[in-house]
């Protein structure tokens, strides 16, 4: 009841509060009148209640009281069998990639690969553009170079002023040996590629940019 009255309360309070033109003394008298109002339906409803209650308990009628004896047979439970699944593993041959057809895969003797390359490929620049050139070459191979392995222009427009470096260290397999160029971008829009050569050739640096 308590919930409710508030409820209606709040809500004629605040109907009454977006009346335009109220005065405090009015909107005083409209929540008075809503609470007298609630109060008084509340109480029909409370008696309504109660006789509804009392005709119910008249008309009841008593109740007989049941008893359930239970019983109990020799009857036995059959229980389903269950059958154990065996699950089987059937191994895998792996190759060992030792002698015979198929084996794992063999790494070049010589061969390398370029990390650490700038500019990014697609780098935009300016016609005309300085900018720096850097290769790392790393040795992916399974043999050591001799010193003197050279590095060279090979193709596409030339952006050194250098076409022809040499690898003045042995390079065994794994190491890394830095190349630092100034280029100097072509005066032609577009998408140009420049394209040098690793002596063998074991692998091919590049700069890939965007004339703009």
């Amino acid at each position: 009841m308590h919930k409710t009255l508030i409820v209606l309360i709040s809500t004629a309070f605040l109907a009454a509060a977006c009346l335009p033109g109220q005065s405090p003394q009015d909107v005083q008298a409209q929540v008075e009148t809503a609470v007298a109002q609630t109060m008084q339906a509340q109480q029909q409803i409370e008696n309504s209640v109660a006789q509804t209650v009392e005709a119910q308990n008249a008309l009841a009628s008593p109740t007989t009281e049941l008893t359930f004896t239970p019983t109990l047979t020799n009857t036995p439970i059959l229980f389903p069998t269950l059958t154990p699944i065996v699950a089987t593993a059937t191994p895998i041959p792996v190759s060992s990639g030792g002698g015979g057809g198929g084996g794992g895969v063999s790494k070049a003797a010589y061969s390398c690969d370029i990390i650490h390359q700038r500019p990014y490929d697609n780098s935009e620049f300016n016609p005309g553009t300085q900018f720096d050139i850097k290769w790392t070459i790393l040795n992916t191979g399974t043999k050591t170079w001799d010193p003197g392995v050279d590095v060279k222009y090979f193709s596409g427009p030339s952006m050194s002023a250098v076409t022809l470096i040499e690898i003045p260290v042995a390079m065994e397999p794994g190491d890394q040996y830095d190349i630092d160029l100034d280029g100097t971008t072509p005066t032609e829009k577009g998408f140009q590629v420049m394209t040098w050569v690793v002596q063998g050739p074991y692998c091919y640096p590049y700069v890939a940019i965007i004339v703009k």
